[in-house]
């Protein structure tokens, strides 16, 4: 009988974000590289400039932490993964979210997220692709 095939980025992305929606942040953080890029290296992210904490670059798990604990205190409405794509080291997920901040802010949006993969197949990289406008908006109580 054939192995049964490797699992492929696309279903740790899944994995991820099953793990996300259980509340299990420890697998999350158990799967990133040690050097982790979050939402880091942008050229210009006018939610960074803006000072939005929930978009901040991090970098390293302890720092991913850090975001995972922002959202802790969101009530989520909506977070739906609507389709996950990708081969080789880069995986796309669109996500639609609708949350409240506990400032009362709400975000609503239809997100693209990029995974990148390193050679052991640890994430190495992830980006939030989404109205930043928004971000900013809820972030500041609207």
């Amino acid at each position: 009988m054939p192995a049964a095939p490797e699992p492929s980025h696309a279903d740790l992305v899944g994995a991820l974000y099953t793990a996300f929606g259980g509340g299990d942040i420890a697998f999350i953080l158990d799967q990133l590289a040690d050097d982790v890029s979050w939402d880091a290296d942008w050229a210009d992210n006018s939610a960074q400039r803006a000072g939005v904490a929930h978009m901040r670059a991090r970098r390293g798990p302890a720092e991913v932490a850090e975001f995972f604990a922002l959202l802790a205190d969101w009530k989520f409405q909506d977070f739906t993964v609507v389709d996950i794509v990708g081969s080789g080291g880069q995986v796309v997920a669109e996500v639609q979210v609708d949350a409240e901040l506990p400032n009362g802010g709400r975000i609503v949006d239809q997100e693209l997220h990029l995974w990148g993969f390193d050679a052991d197949g640890k994430v190495n990289r992830f980006r939030h692709y989404g109205d930043t406008a928004k971000h900013i908006a809820a972030y500041g109580g609207r």
